[in-house]
């Protein structure tokens, strides 16, 4: 999609960022209740019947828990964690050669007619050394990377959000000045060889607005990052922001960026954030729930989708007694399933 070059004053970004801040910080867990099941075109998170356009991964983690709960005779929390594995989820590739389990999932989404959800999150010195640290040893190493990530895509539909927290990380200093650089061609690169294969649409993280909070900050690294080339951006990636803050950031930066599109990670935000004021608020916090189900029926032209890309139950790492990132937490998905609304 061609985005024009238009953009509103800088002042005028910071002035609306108050009122997303102010939709971020002022929520409250009881404020919320109910709100994916009473909004008009979006599914509940507790309905099974899953009618997205999304390819659901039949052998997630999720789905084998719950297989193996019911062969224990655990009936009764087995059909919770159906409320996750009925629902399609953001595939996250790991170790060095993606291209094997990306084409055999795009052999089976292209047999259901459905669109896988991607997620690239290689960047070398990923995540600044916390939880999810690591990434690709070199740019070279990348630029492969991403290339065997392409091609097992091929010509399947899929939709890829890329590289969550990269550009965030500039913006708020935790990524090193003499890294930025190579990253903003990392990342544009990125978005020039997936956007060869024919439908593949791509999404650059844009962090969440608890995160950054004045909106202008980021327009000029996804202008550096290749936003005029891609499909738009992806907000609340493994957060817990709710749809409505999302969404009204989310406006902002379309707004500062010529209208661009966006897709938001409702996965785990059906309590919103969580309220105390901790600066960990975002690892494995308590009392959690599934938020609204994947859908292209947002109620909103610029809201592409509504999408788990975080993996409901997969660990923010070892924090609150927690696994290692990524790894299935069975205990923790049963609280964000009970939780959700049907």
């Amino acid at each position: 999609m061609p985005v024009p070059s238009v953009r509103p004053p800088v002042r005028a970004l910071v002035a609306a960022a108050l009122l997303v801040t102010a939709l971020t910080a002022g929520c409250t867990d009881g404020g919320r209740e109910g709100r994916a099941a009473t909004t008009a075109g979006r599914t509940a998170p507790g309905d099974t019947s899953d009618s997205s356009p999304f390819w659901v991964d039949p052998d997630s983690a999720a789905a084998t828990q719950a297989a193996a709960w019911q062969k224990q005779g655990r009936t009764s929390d087995a059909a919770v964690i159906r409320r996750i594995s009925a629902h399609p989820q953001g595939m996250w590739v790991p170790g060095d050669y993606p291209r094997p389990a990306i084409a055999a999932a795009a052999s089976q989404a292209k047999k259901a007619d459905k669109t896988m959800v991607l997620v690239a999150y290689n960047i070398p010195h990923r995540d600044c050394g916390q939880h999810s640290a690591g990434g690709a040893h070199s740019a070279d190493f990348y630029y492969q990377w991403i290339d065997a990530f392409a091609t097992g895509i091929g010509d399947a539909k899929a939709l890829v959000v890329l590289e969550p927290d990269a550009l965030g990380h500039i913006v708020d200093g935790c990524t090193p000045a003499e890294y930025q650089e190579e990253r903003y061609q990392l990342i544009s690169g990125a978005v020039d060889r997936l956007k060869k294969q024919p439908n593949t649409k791509v999404y650059l993280d844009a962090g969440n607005p608890a995160w950054i909070p004045d909106a202008s900050k980021l327009v000029e690294p996804l202008r550096r990052a290749g936003i005029d080339k891609a499909d738009g951006f992806s907000l609340n990636v493994s957060n817990f922001q709710t749809d409505e803050a999302s969404t009204a950031y989310g406006k902002l930066l379309s707004q500062a960026l010529g209208g661009a599109h966006f897709v938001v990670d409702t996965s785990r935000n059906g309590a919103g954030p969580y309220g105390n004021g901790q600066a960990d608020a975002w690892c494995n916090p308590p009392g959690r729930r599934l938020g609204t189900a994947p859908t292209t029926r947002t109620g909103d032209p610029l809201v592409d989708a509504f999408l788990w890309v975080k993996r409901p139950g997969e660990s923010d790492g070892t924090c609150r007694g927690g696994p290692p990132a990524g790894k299935w937490w069975a205990d923790y998905a049963l609280g964000l399933a009970r939780g959700a609304r049907g």
